[in-house]
């Protein structure tokens, strides 16, 4: 897994070199990963869209502020997406929003489907599900958490749902949106606080 991280980080993007790249391939009516298709450009123009909106609304508290500047070792921070999902589209920006707060975090974005054997390394109840956020020490390497694809309270709605009904419904993931967009990235913050006093003393 070393040399595939090592392989990762060397191929990766900034945030924003993410968000031009998603621009570009969108003014050519294109999404990113290997399959296109009609559905997967119009997510991905919502998903855009979404994205731009946190850019600008979203604040992270002073408590998550203070808690990622008192990392004690510096950190690489790899989000592996692709521009059609939706969870991508809220979580992102929330996790650059935190990382600029830290000059101790790098912030890298690697697209799944160009990223294979590192994305099998982190599957999700034996499924390719993005965004998975994986922390690593900057200077060993060593993984140091990981986090995704959703925000737990949004977890537990799957969870339940699927318990219920046994798959998920286009009626759901509207549902899901709707509290996506009610919720503003508060929950995702949440998460992301409770890794970081793993690593830090939290105040």
């Amino acid at each position: 897994m070393f040399n595939q991280i090592e392989y990762g980080i060397e191929d990766s993007r900034s945030y924003q070199e993410y968000r031009t790249l998603v621009a570009d391939l969108l003014a050519e009516g294109k999404s990113t990963g290997k399959n296109q298709s009609e559905d997967l450009l119009n997510y991905s123009k919502l998903n855009n869209s979404r994205m731009k909106r946190l850019d600008k609304t979203f604040k992270i508290s002073e408590k998550t502020k203070e808690n990622i500047r008192n990392l004690s070792k510096n950190q690489i921070w790899i989000v592996l997406t692709e521009s059609w999902c939706g969870d991508a589209a809220h979580a992102l920006p929330v996790i650059n929003k935190i990382t600029e707060s830290s000059k101790n975090v790098s912030l890298r974005i690697l697209l799944r489907d160009e990223n294979e054997a590192l994305m099998n390394k982190f599957l999700t109840n034996g499924t390719k599900s993005i965004p998975k956020l994986i922390i690593l020490d900057a200077d060993t390497k060593e993984l140091v958490d990981t986090w995704g694809p959703r925000p737990s309270e949004a977890t537990k709605m799957v969870q339940m749902h699927i318990e219920k009904y046994g798959f998920l419904d286009a009626d759901f993931k509207k549902e899901l949106q709707v509290w996506y967009n009610a919720n503003k990235g508060l929950n995702i913050e949440e998460d992301i606080l409770d890794l970081l006093c793993v690593t830090a003393d939290c105040v």
